[in-house]
């Protein structure tokens, strides 16, 4: 059951900020996962940064070496994707210059971050602020599992982007029907409390 939608409160000092999947394979064609908004969700997850130093983590989706239930029938659609995690297709280019810095890197063949892996990368951080692609895929699986495992999680709207605008904005709607535990926030109210 949700509560009536109130004011987002501004995350705390020890926040981590998780930017999930800012990979090549979401951020450019010729990719089909390419996200049409993804210079936004790149642009609003460049102001965050600076206020999330020392507390921030990347994420990074890679596919499965040999696919197993059902992502068989989920890779029989998309093979394109069916490269070694090393390969640049997965490569974080665009902040690369975030994980040269020191910020740790969470890799994982699931749509979901959420997991032991990232919570040792958080440092148990009681709140999440999320940023990243896609919103209606890896960012909603994290947020929902995060939030189920008794984190806040805050998602930056306009620091994400989904496959479509129009998916984008159900996948928020979604999210914010899990009020108070995931709340649906933006880049200046994030900032603004962290000045």
């Amino acid at each position: 059951m949700t509560a009536p939608e109130a004011a987002v409160a501004p995350p705390g000092p020890d926040a981590a900020l998780v930017v999930i999947d800012m990979q090549d394979v979401f951020a450019r064609p010729p990719s089909p996962w390419a996200s049409p908004d993804y210079p936004t969700a790149l642009a609003g997850t460049r102001r965050l940064l600076p206020a999330f130093v020392g507390r921030t983590v990347l994420t990074r989706y890679v596919a499965p070496t040999v696919p197993d239930g059902a992502w068989r029938a989920y890779f029989d659609q998309w093979p394109f994707a069916l490269v070694p995690e090393d390969d640049p297709l997965y490569e974080i280019t665009d902040l690369a210059d975030v994980v040269v810095s020191g910020a740790p890197v969470v890799t994982r063949t699931t749509f979901g971050k959420w997991g032991p892996e990232l919570d040792a990368a958080t440092r148990g951080a009681g709140e999440l602020v999320l940023a990243g692609v896609a919103t209606d895929c890896c960012v909603v699986s994290t947020a929902l599992a995060a939030a189920d495992a008794g984190r806040r999680v805050l998602v930056v709207a306009d620091a994400c982007a989904g496959s479509t605008p129009e998916n984008h904005e159900q996948a928020l709607a979604v999210m914010r029907l899990y009020a108070p535990l995931i709340e649906v926030t933006t880049v200046a109210d994030v900032l603004s409390s962290e000045s």
